[in-house]
């Protein structure tokens, strides 16, 4: 009788304990379809084009269990035949490394709903990128993208020259943590904040960035 009674409590706690882990299995690589690259590729601005660019996406990805799913960097590029970022990441939903959606589609994510933030723009591994106010700032994310996602027009580079030049040109930003100088919109933009010094890595720092950049899955 003393068995009888006992079965069912200790099927009970089994439950529970691998409530947790079920949890967590729900958040895990196979369930992310968000990042921010833990690493620049090593060439600052110069991404190898977008297709080296989404390459690098698709690596990071594979490394922690998410290949499974086709990787895309939120870039733009100007001039003929110019791409918009938002054009090319699919319709969404996104899911962080922890399985919390910030955005439900493409114009949520241009919108003031965007659930983007220093504690939900986490990289491929899971982990929170530095922002404004810890030692090292690196907030500033390459996206060259008007606040909409749409490509810039005109011959002034936002794009280091489409992601090929780690040297002269110039990238559009934006601010993973939405803090900046002062409370403007740009200032909040996590696309579109303002335009970096340069494109090699040292230029890139100058003004709170790693050449990181925002990598989404389509599918």
């Amino acid at each position: 009788m003393i068995a009888r009674r006992t079965m069912p409590a200790l099927f009970g706690l089994a439950a529970l304990a691998l409530a947790p882990a079920a949890a967590l299995a729900q958040s895990g690589p196979q369930q992310m379809t968000f990042f921010v690259t833990s690493a620049n590729p090593g060439k600052g601005g110069d991404l190898g084009g977008l297709a080296g660019a989404d390459a690098h996406c698709q690596a990071l990805a594979q490394a922690v269990g998410a290949g499974g799913r086709t990787w895309r960097a939120y870039l733009s590029t100007q001039g003929a035949g110019a791409v918009n970022a938002r054009d090319r990441i699919g319709a969404g939903p996104w899911r962080n490394a922890r399985g919390e959606v910030v955005a439900r589609d493409v114009a949520d994510l241009h919108g003031e709903a965007a659930g983007l933030s220093k504690q939900t723009s986490l990289t491929e591994k899971g982990e929170v990128v530095s922002g404004r106010g810890d030692p090292v700032n690196n907030h500033d994310v390459l996206t060259g993208s008007q606040a909409d996602g749409t490509a810039f027009a005109g011959a002034e580079d936002r794009t280091c020259r489409n992601w090929t030049s780690g040297g002269e040109g110039s990238a559009m930003v934006g601010h993973h943590d939405r803090i900046g100088l002062n409370d403007s919109a740009p200032m909040k933009s996590w696309n579109a904040s303002h335009p970096s010094r340069g494109c090699g890595l040292e230029a890139l720092r100058a003004t709170g960035g790693a050449g990181l950049y925002y990598c989404f899955a389509t599918n």
